[in-house]
């Protein structure tokens, strides 16, 4: 269906803003095209988003002309090209403050035991928006634009629009089995947009669940990252369990459900773990932070590990959160995220449980500067995942809790303003151990150096004279002199 949209509606004031603010970029670009004989149209998320007033600068079009003729349509009037999707059928441009990706009409499928897409160019806009993802996502609009805008709709995404709903072009089972990872991207809109899925494209993410096992761990794993990031990740995630994807590309989520919380047996720890997620993202202060999320997902991993029944019906966790690091920094390197994430995340889970110890106030100076020096350039995230990790409906347990790390951060804050302890160090270096005890570089340096530092945070600044004499007396102890 091609409609011209009414001059004075609010679909024509949104899409006359967003081609004003574009002009001249892309309507020059329409004109280039169109006098090579060759079309051009907004497509995709790039319409979806005008609608629901999200427009940035980066930008998806669609054309009937082959990559090698869309590079030299292009060539001398783009600022820059990139051609690193190419082979896919996608040309890189960008032009003033707009990123265009103009991709040539196509249709991809996956071969049943493969895990990259078969490219095959397709002859018509009609076509190309027939193999997108969902209808919301399949409308387009004809470039150049002239007195009124021609918007493409051939499946009423902008129907489902309005009704915030995820639906298929085609049968879902088509399009699933054409591109499995297109499971994963509606639980990512769900947690993106808000939006619900349709009753029929559900039951084809439970029925073809596991074919999402042929795509490949980046592709997931940008997903999912998306997903949790979005407004509404709770809900992404209840998709992929309740679909059964969660089973296949995140197991340890719903392995949560079947174990019970030793501290609040009225819910299980998959709820728990929900809540603590929403409740870290609650005090996120400048947008969100993925570290934080996936720690606040991952923290109680190790749980189904560790789960024993004691006497008297108490279940216990014991070392679940050695055992939740290690399955998290697992996981993660499994779908291929960079190495420091992987390292804050699962170092984060292991440290989450630390506080408990604290008690109302009996860690001892020394007690509070470890905790600060393991935490390092993690201790506000942990201060977040710690605060987040309360759910108990047990008002005045949890007023004594946030009572409890409000003076535990306050400690924190008066040490740090008497000794700097973010930048703890041993009171002597490296060169000055071997200059005191006569030795070269090697593995006692290293020793003497981690006797002094453990001595810095247990007793505070002692001053060089006396870390020397400790130095010469632990030297002394251990055959060094």
């Amino acid at each position: 269906m091609s409609d011209r949209i009414t001059t004075g509606t609010p679909a024509s004031a949104m899409l006359t803003d967003l081609f004003r603010r574009m002009t001249p970029a892309v309507g020059e670009l329409g004109e280039r095209f169109a006098a090579h004989g060759h079309e051009l149209a907004l497509v995709g998320g790039s319409v979806r988003d005008v609608f629901l007033g999200r427009t940035g600068n980066d930008l998806d079009l669609t054309t009937d002309a082959p990559p090698e003729r869309v590079l030299e349509i292009v060539r001398g009037w783009a600022d820059s090209i990139w051609t690193i999707g190419i082979e896919f059928g996608t040309v890189g441009v960008r032009k003033g403050r707009w990123m265009l990706e103009i991709t040539t009409y196509r249709s991809e499928s996956y071969d049943p035991k493969s895990r990259k897409p078969d490219v095959v160019y397709g002859t018509s806009l009609h076509e190309d928006l027939s193999r997108r993802d969902f209808a919301v996502n399949a409308m387009a609009v004809r470039l150049p634009v002239g007195d009124s805008v021609d918007l493409v709709d051939p499946f009423d995404g902008l129907a489902d629009l309005a009704a915030k709903r995820l639906r298929t072009p085609g049968p879902p089972e088509r399009s699933f089995d054409d591109d499995p990872l297109r499971m994963l991207r509606a639980a990512r809109f769900v947690s993106q947009l808000g939006f619900t899925v349709a009753p029929e494209t559900f039951t084809a993410m439970k029925e073809m669940a596991e074919r999402i096992e042929i795509v490949s761990a980046e592709r997931i794993q940008a997903e999912l990252d998306k997903l949790i990031c979005g407004r509404h990740p709770r809900a992404g995630l209840t998709l992929l369990v309740e679909s059964g994807l969660a089973r296949i590309v995140l197991p340890e989520l719903p392995k949560l459900r079947l174990e019970i919380d030793e501290h609040h047996r009225h819910k299980d720890v998959y709820e728990h773990t929900l809540t603590v997620l929403e409740q870290a993202i609650a005090q996120e202060e400048n947008g969100p932070d993925r570290v934080l999320r996936w720690a606040a997902l991952m923290h109680d991993v190790g749980k189904p590990k560790t789960r024993r029944l004691e006497p008297g019906g108490r279940v216990s966790f014991h070392h679940h959160e050695v055992v939740g690091a290690q399955m998290t920094r697992k996981r993660l390197t499994a779908l291929k995220f960079p190495k420091d994430v992987v390292a804050d995340v699962s170092r984060l889970v292991e440290l989450h449980l630390r506080f408990h110890g604290y008690g109302t106030g009996e860690w001892t100076d020394s007690a509070v500067r470890r905790y600060v020096r393991d935490a390092g350039h993690l201790l506000e995230r942990l201060h977040k995942l710690t605060r987040a990790d309360c759910t108990t409906r047990n008002k005045r347990k949890a007023q004594a809790l946030q009572r409890a790390y409000d003076h535990l951060e306050e400690r924190i804050a008066r040490l740090a303003e008497e000794e700097e302890l973010a930048k703890i160090r041993p009171e002597l270096d490296g060169n000055e151990i071997q200059r005191i005890l006569g030795i070269g570089p090697g593995p006692t340096v290293g020793k003497a150096y981690k006797f002094l530092l453990d001595m810095r945070l247990d007793r505070g600044v002692i001053g060089k004279e006396a870390a020397t004499e400790a130095l010469l007396k632990w030297a002394e102890e251990n055959g060094i002199r």
